[in-house]
């Protein structure tokens, strides 16, 4: 597996002081180098099979499932437990104990050791401990409203009612989704030369995706069983528009403040691929396909679902922001010479509906954007350079953390907050500063802080001192020293956000990271969790193909609804 460091690059991106902005990655939407678009793309290319293998399902629904996936280069193995859990058992949080069902991805052959193992400790989730051969680890729960509805109406040979699909989306919502050697699975290293699954999360996006295929396969078996085989087949159109859920909280959080050079390598490849599309001259041919995208995008947030007022009044923000688009593209002559120039002409509109519109115009030019889907692993490495004065640091300071400098954390507002991983709820949570049990626990990922404090020491010294002097005699600067000097070095670099302020939003965060992955219909619950689907209008497992599905849409027509299955 080849990793990536921090190198120049020739073309000229978006300023990081406004794309690494907690809003503007707060906006952000999937696209074509979303981590579950690059693994459908790869699936659909190399001809990946999946087979179901076991079907030990009762009539009820609890048993267990089996599915094969080939690829060219290996064999892998889905094991799903479908469990009875009473109603106010089922919880999205951490904390929960029981869930509907427990899976785990493995690579090979399940023997009967490695199922015994697997019957015993995947069900228990973070209570039990399995081997290496186990590559990802997660649960889900259902969503009993849509489980429900589609055994109904397909039992009575009918179709489920298309609003009620698109209020849900799926039928099992995932709460966590395991990788990285945790309770004694894989680590991620033991991925990095395995050519199906060594980019990042793509073990985990794989299991999501053949869970998705359970669920389609779960509902059609139960209705079935109550029809006595005479049950109706749910629509393809409506199996493709089917996802998998995921509720996500502050845990998801932390990641993007551990793992800096990470989120800069995807964030630089992003960018990589926006500036490649946005210089490609703008033809009659690429107005015309970016047209129908932009309409898609507003028929998608039309019918996307959420509680949340913001959110509601930004999609309603962009698609009407999107029309105008639309109607100048369609009847105005375009004077701009490539879609950058466009872009700029719409530096007013809302951040949400200019990351939609970049994320429509990558889908233009797959050859030149595909290119980059093997740049997102990185080393993580965090290091000093030898030679380095106190006036170098202070002057990349200066240069790359003026954000973080600009920032008066002698004022408590600045400092409301403090994060810690709750020992009962066995998550990161955030308590009240100077109100809250739990601060002297507090985890470090207030970056801005140490930053600001770090700048103020070296203002301190002399500016021809060394910094290793300077550290030998300041040891606690060493860590965030290691990591200015490296991420300074970045084009993207560190997210600019104190994550202390009193009006931080955490869901900024989150929102990147799934969009990274590729969730759509963001439905935020507060500002510290949400709820998004994964592999919505994506092709089902015997029909992969690698073209474009973005901003999944409901199939509302007739004739799409009665498409054979």
């Amino acid at each position: 597996m080849k990793t990536h460091s921090c190198n120049a690059t020739n073309m000229s991106l978006r300023n990081p002081a406004v794309v690494m902005q907690p809003q503007k990655l707060g906006a952000m939407h999937q696209n074509r180098l979303s981590f579950v678009r690059i693994l459908i793309r790869r699936m659909a290319n190399q001809q990946w099979k999946i087979t179901p293998t076991v079907w030990n399902i009762s009539s009820q629904g609890y048993g267990i499932a089996q599915y094969r996936l080939d690829t060219p280069n290996q064999h892998y193995h889905l094991v799903v437990f479908s469990n009875a859990i009473n109603d106010e058992d089922r919880n999205d949080r951490v904390i929960a104990e029981k869930w509907d069902v427990t899976f785990a991805l493995v690579v090979g052959d399940v023997d009967d050791v490695l199922f015994d193992q697997l019957h015993n400790n995947v069900p228990l989730q973070e209570a039990g401990r399995l081997s290496s051969q186990v590559l990802v680890l997660a649960r889900a729960n259902k969503s009993v409203r849509i489980f429900n509805h589609i055994i109904e109406k397909l039992a009575q040979g009918q179709q489920p009612e298309t609003q009620l699909l698109a209020d849900v989306g799926y039928i099992l919502r995932t709460t966590a989704v395991y990788g990285n050697g945790k309770f004694g699975i894989a680590d991620f290293e033991l991925l990095e030369d395995n050519p199906d699954l060594s980019l990042s999360f793509s073990a985990q996006m794989c299991a999501v995706y053949i869970l998705r295929q359970f669920s389609l396969d779960w509902v059609h078996f139960l209705a079935q069983q109550q029809a006595n085989g005479n049950a109706a087949t749910l629509a393809r159109p409506l199996q493709r528009y089917i996802g998998i859920g995921n509720a996500t909280g502050l845990g998801m959080a932390p990641y993007l403040i551990r793992h800096p050079r990470i989120i800069d390598q995807w964030m630089t490849t992003r960018e990589t691929a926006i500036a490649m599309a946005m210089a490609n001259p703008i033809t009659s041919a690429s107005r015309l396909q970016l047209v129908p995208l932009l309409q898609r995008a507003i028929d998608h947030l039309q019918q996307t679902t959420t509680i949340d007022v913001d959110q509601r009044q930004l999609n309603v923000a962009a698609t009407i922001e999107l029309q105008v688009i639309i109607e100048q593209l369609t009847f105005t002559a375009v004077d701009n010479n490539n879609w950058q120039d466009l872009l700029a002409q719409y530096h007013t509109i809302s951040q949400e509906t200019q990351e939609i519109l970049t994320s429509c115009i990558l889908e233009l030019y797959p050859e030149q954007i595909d290119m980059l889907e093997n740049n997102f692993n990185a080393d993580e490495t965090l290091s000093l350079s030898t030679g380095i004065f106190v006036s170098d640091l202070i002057s990349l300071l200066q240069q790359r953390y003026q954000w973080a400098l600009d920032i008066d954390f002698y004022q408590p507002l600045n400092n409301y907050w403090f994060w810690y991983r709750s020992k009962d709820k066995e998550e990161p949570r955030i308590g009240i500063r100077g109100q809250e049990a739990g601060e002297e626990k507090e985890l470090a990922l207030d970056i801005a802080r140490q930053v600001f404090f770090l700048y103020q020491e070296l203002q301190r010294s002399s500016p021809q001192e060394t910094l290793a002097t300077f550290l030998l005699k300041q040891p606690q600067y060493r860590a965030i020293a290691r990591r200015t000097w490296t991420l300074g070095q970045c084009a993207m670099g560190d997210i600019q956000i104190n994550i202390l302020d009193q009006s931080t939003q955490p869901i900024h965060l989150l929102r990147c990271k799934l969009a990274m992955f590729g969730a759509t219909k963001f439905d935020p619950r507060s500002d510290r969790w949400l709820r998004v689907t994964f592999f919505q209008g994506a092709p089902l497992s015997d029909e992969l193909h690698p073209d474009e599905w973005l901003f999944p849409l409901l199939p509302t027509t007739t004739k799409d609804i009665k498409e054979l299955p």
